[in-house]
């Protein structure tokens, strides 16, 4: 939960620019819920913070040189401070969404241990990730997204964060960013 001070900063590489005005994609995603989720046809505003991996307590992450990849470390705190701001940006009338690749019974395990108040879903298959042509990175034979959060609005994406740094401070950015832009 505590972050190393010394993890490398990402980079924003313009891999987000092509997403603001953007529609989101019809594409089902399985919730933590268990109900299926469509970001294009939500109305009103969503957060959707994307993260690349979370780890299990007592389990060896995916590489031992994930705190060198910059933006990886952080998934963890990062979906801590949206469950602990989550009141808050539910007064400035959006709902949070996580969103990774991992599967839907990984994802579980992370919401009931962390008791979060909102679902985190699943895009297993890439078909999102590849829709929107969302930034990615390779590893352990595995293809994860790196860590950004896609403001949308009915369906249209409004604003994107990329890169994401600090990840534990995060939420209390978006938070401010909702406030500020009603």
């Amino acid at each position: 939960m505590v972050l190393p001070d010394d993890l490398p900063v990402p980079e924003d590489d313009g891999a987000c620019d092509h997403l603001p005005g953007s529609q989101a994609p019809s594409i089902p995603l399985d919730g933590t819920d268990g109900e299926t989720h469509d970001l294009a046809s939500l109305s009103g505003r969503s957060v959707v913070y994307a993260y690349p991996w979370t780890g299990r307590p007592g389990q060896p992450l995916l590489s031992e040189d994930w705190d060198l990849i910059p933006g990886a470390r952080g998934c963890t705190p990062e979906t801590c401070g949206f469950r602990d701001h989550h009141a808050e940006m539910e007064k400035t009338g959006a709902r949070v969404l996580g969103l990774s690749t991992q599967d839907t019974g990984y994802q579980r395990e992370l919401a009931e241990r962390l008791g979060l108040p909102f679902p985190i879903l699943s895009d297993a298959d890439l078909a999102f990730t590849q829709a929107l042509r969302l930034p990615t990175f390779d590893i352990a034979g595995r293809t994860l997204i790196k860590r950004l959060t896609l403001v949308i609005d009915s369906g249209r994406i409004k604003h994107v964060f990329y890169p994401v740094f600090p990840p534990d401070r995060h939420a209390a950015e978006v938070v401010r960013w909702l406030e500020e832009n009603r």
